[in-house]
């Protein structure tokens, strides 16, 4: 299998030789397939119950993991008899050698230091680092909830910082709850579900950002939830977030529930104004220009609940002083304000966007809310859908009943019901609220 001129072989890797063997004689994989992609592979350590496998390029290190990561375990373990053992992959300079990262890029910008910590968010940071420091050990899974926009993200990420530093050998895995879905989706349309069990369940870290998606698709639900066993009974950390609570997940089975509050709930609220402040004059020391005191008091003024905001509009400040050479103050901060919020598309408070947050929220396709079942899992979205656009837009109640194929009475009749629940229910107002505070900038 392996070529001539590597005879002077460790026995680190006469381990993998007879492995890539095995793989050959057990598993029925093409010898060739073998020797065009492990021909200049070394074993740099195997400790630990760790192989840690090095390849010159990431090109090879991305199909060795992605084809035959699996079936190369699979074969050590035969060899081994032990049902310990794992792989690594490396590339690059080999004292740099460590463990596998999937789906997440590095980026020094998320980092715990580069975290603003304030009132609303300081739970969360310290159960976050905590993680970081002693994975699997205390809060295990941790479930970390907000509004888009509060750092969510950037706190999973910073995990991985640590534990990629602290383990080099961990596999951490990184994704997004839709993008767990489509993948799923393809490996059971390619007959491929084994490996793509496999890729999940050998994480020693999983990251999985806005977990809410998987709500009301079944296999997803069926899939994850017997990942999450596997990796929670191998004391392997497990990381989520989310828009809202595991009990406020309509449509989420009952025991991924009962598995997301097992560990710990850490909720993000949006940020003071004292903490704006400082994530003002945060974002543009690190672009590396400082800004006059009251343009960060207009800025944390202005911006209340997203901090993505309140970069993109240092940036748009930073461009228009720089590429045309405009004076940094409080008429200029208003005006990249405007138009930061202008191009958020994402955040404009339309119909579509309203709807596909409720869809969202419901996790219901858009097509059933404007469409014409009136089965008890779409009428209180379709009533709520229509509430948000006549709160938030200035349609009126014909145009509405046009985006919902509906007379401008039934529009009304949904409005009054919806603001009626909303008095007398707490469940009905935090449901609102929270889907206000996902469309609204």
């Amino acid at each position: 299998m392996i070529k001539e001129g590597r005879t002077a072989l460790s026995a680190q890797n006469d381990i993998l030789a007879m492995a890539l063997d095995q793989m050959q004689k057990t598993q029925g994989i093409n010898p060739v397939s073998l020797t065009a992609w492990f021909d200049d592979a070394t074993v740099v350590d195997f400790s630990g119950n760790v192989l840690t496998l090095h390849t010159p390029n990431d090109f090879k290190k991305d199909i060795i993991t992605e084809r035959f990561l699996i079936p190369l375990t699979t074969a050590l373990r035969e060899l081994m008899s032990s049902t310990d053992i794992e792989v690594t992959v490396t590339t690059g300079e080999m004292e740099n050698a460590g463990g596998v990262s999937y789906g997440l890029t590095p980026d020094d910008g998320y980092t715990f230091e580069q975290f603003i910590v304030g009132n609303s968010n300081k739970f969360a940071h310290a159960a976050a680092l905590s993680v970081a420091k002693n994975p699997a050990q205390y809060y295990n899974p941790l479930f970390i909830y907000g509004q888009s926009g509060l750092g969510k993200t950037h706190l999973l990420y910073a995990i991985a910082a640590v534990i990629r530093k602290n383990h080099p050998s961990y596999r951490i895995i990184y994704v997004k709850g839709e993008d767990f879905t489509n993948e799923l989706v393809s490996a059971i349309q390619e007959g491929d579900v084994q490996n793509f069990r496999g890729k999940y369940r050998m994480a020693d870290l999983l990251l999985i950002d806005d977990i809410q998606f998987i709500a009301g698709k079944e296999r997803t639900q069926e899939e994850f939830f017997h990942t999450f066993n596997a990796l929670y009974e191998a004391h392997k950390q497990i990381v989520l977030t989310s828009d809202r609570p595991p009990k406020e997940i309509n449509t989420l089975e009952d025991r991924m529930k009962t598995r997301f509050e097992w560990g710990l709930l850490a909720d993000i609220q949006p940020p003071d104004y004292e903490t704006r402040m400082a994530i003002t004059r945060a974002k543009a020391e690190k672009l590396g220009f400082d800004l006059p005191g009251d343009v960060v008091q207009v800025i944390a003024k202005t911006l209340h609940s997203n901090v993505r905001q309140i970069e993109g509009t240092i940036k748009k400040i930073q461009a228009l002083h720089n590429l045309l050479g405009q004076e940094i103050n409080t008429d200029l901060a208003n005006r990249a304000i405007d138009e930061v919020r202008g191009s958020d598309e994402d955040l404009i408070p339309t119909p579509p966007k309203i709807l596909q947050a409720v869809a969202n929220y419901y996790s219901i396709p858009v097509e059933q809310i404007v469409g014409s079942r009136r089965s008890k899992d779409t009428v209180q979205p379709r009533q709520v859908a229509m509430y948000l656009v006549r709160e938030l837009t200035n349609y009126s109640l014909p145009e509405i009943g046009k985006v919902f194929s509906r007379d401008h009475t039934t529009v009304l009749h949904s409005i009054n019901k919806i603001e009626d629940e909303r008095k007398n229910s707490a469940e009905m107002d935090a449901i609102l609220k929270t889907l206000i505070s996902n469309i609204q900038p």
